[in-house]
């Protein structure tokens, strides 16, 4: 330890900012190894201290893995794959990282991950958005869930893993429903094409595609549950889901102005306002939970409901304050404008900032952690490779011919904006695993679908669109 302790100080000494990231991985790396090979029979059973020891592996293997935004790609891929590598060294006879799929506290910080994850992404996709997307988005948003449901759950899932059970092929069904909201803007943003048509009609189609992808997955996930699969069960689940949903909404508008008043009473500092925010998203989660919905469904409501007025009457962050102050104090109207404008954005987003934090820290385990169960030598038999592209070419089509509702735009950017499964994908993957519908192999293919859809979206849009840009011009 002693050895480890000189190395690092010495890091520090002699490297820039920018080079010691990277001469931390082998210091990293040995103190791990260290640690779990003297420790490995203690590791096994429960202790906290190496919980300890797994969390902060995770987080720097994920932080390290999100190196992949410098060539363009989405950190949650970079994400995935590290807790790929990381779950399956054993297959080079190294068990260093095993206790990491016994520990059971890591196993629910990474569930707690996914409804912080949803809850952000409600966050972000407020209703007032929604109701501005146009039919147009909601027509690509309808083809693109339904098309791929159908081929997944009733085509090309049957025809090429014959033998599973109907309830795994409505899961593959649901997983190719989803569409990621997160992935989509970051790659239109990145190319500095986020107000052209066809950004505004992706953007608004996977938000809604979301909601109906979510519905999806709350009425499999209950008919895997109740173990029924007739018409007038799956019109009820699916009638119940979208009640809870409109319910959510309705009710939450209501109250939540009230609840955020009322708080705001009591006292009006951050930490009122994030207690506020994160204990709302969790009894949502619950009550879903309770009603045979998964807790996800009502993770993403309560960030519908929690709209940035709610929280008028809590304190603004101080530094938003100070430059309110000093600009009070100024004679030029146009800066006051100006400056008014950016502070009002940065005031509304400010329960999105004080979340952020928090989804830093439990995201990323959700996604190396699913990484780590995904068993690469179901990988290896050349049949399951095949199946998976399979899946994965299903999945671009079934995304594809949904640009044909765009209308008089460019339909193939629109189409292939819809294309990356993501984190969302991985979350029905997860479930469906959970509830013992999808087993490891399925599992696997699952995730080379997601991997391939993410990874294969940014270049092509990249191609779409300088081509575009050069017909124009």
């Amino acid at each position: 330890m002693g050895f480890i302790y000189t190395s690092f100080k010495v890091l520090l000494e002699r490297t820039t900012s920018s080079r010691i990231l990277w001469r931390l991985i082998p210091i990293i790396a040995l103190a791990t190894v260290y640690i779990a090979q003297a420790n490995t029979e203690e590791a096994l059973g429960h202790s906290a201290a190496f919980t300890f020891l797994w969390i902060a592996v995770i987080l720097i293997a994920a932080k390290i893995s999100s190196l992949v935004e410098r060539w363009g790609q989405p950190s949650v891929l970079g994400e995935l794959v590290i807790g790929v590598i990381i779950g399956n060294l054993t297959l080079l006879g190294l068990n260093w990282f095993e206790p990491i799929k016994l520990d059971p506290i890591i196993a629910f910080l990474s569930e707690l991950g996914v409804v912080i994850l949803l809850f952000q992404i409600g966050l972000e996709s407020n209703i007032s958005k929604m109701k501005k997307v146009g039919i147009r988005a909601f027509l690509v948003a309808l083809i693109g869930v339904i098309v791929p449901f159908i081929l997944g759950t009733y085509i090309v899932g049957p025809w090429l893993m014959p033998g599973l059970a109907a309830n795994a092929y409505l899961f593959i069904g649901a997983t190719l429903t989803a569409t990621s909201v997160g992935i989509t803007a970051r790659v239109f943003k990145d190319l500095k094409k986020l107000q052209i048509p066809e950004a505004q009609i992706v953007l608004g189609a996977a938000v809604i595609d979301d909601v109906m992808g979510l519905i999806i997955l709350a009425v499999v996930s209950a008919i895997v549950t109740v173990g029924t699969v007739g018409i007038g069960m799956i019109t009820w689940i699916t009638a119940n889901a979208i009640l809870f949903l409109v319910l959510s909404i309705v009710i939450g508008q209501l109250i939540a102005p009230k609840l955020g008043k009322w708080f705001a009473q009591i006292h009006t500092g951050s930490g009122m306002k994030i207690t506020l925010a994160i204990s709302f998203g969790l009894i949502m989660a619950f009550l879903a939970q309770e009603i045979g919905l998964a807790p996800i469904v009502g993770a993403f409501a309560a960030g519908l409901i929690l709209d940035p007025i709610h929280f008028k009457n809590f304190k603004d962050p101080q530094v938003i304050e100070d430059i309110k102050s000093s600009l009070e104090r100024s004679s030029d109207q146009t800066l006051k404008i100006e400056f008014n404008k950016i502070l009002s954005h940065h005031s509304e987003r400010h329960i999105e900032d004080l979340i952020e934090p928090i989804g830093f820290f439990l995201v990323p385990l959700f996604f190396v952690y699913t990484g780590i169960n995904v068993k690469l030598e179901t990988m290896f038999d050349l049949p399951v490779l095949l199946i998976a592209l399979g899946i994965t070419a299903t999945a671009f089509i079934g995304k594809i011919v949904s640009g044909l509702a765009a209308g008089k735009v460019n339909k193939l950017i629109v189409g292939f904006g819809m294309i990356p499964r993501g984190e969302v994908g991985l979350i029905f993957a997860v479930i469906g695993k959970s509830l013992g519908v999808v087993n490891d192999e399925v599992f696997s293919i699952v995730v080379i679908m997601v991997i391939l859809t993410t990874l294969a979206t940014p270049p092509i849009l990249s191609y779409l669109l300088k081509k575009q840009d050069k017909k124009e011009n």
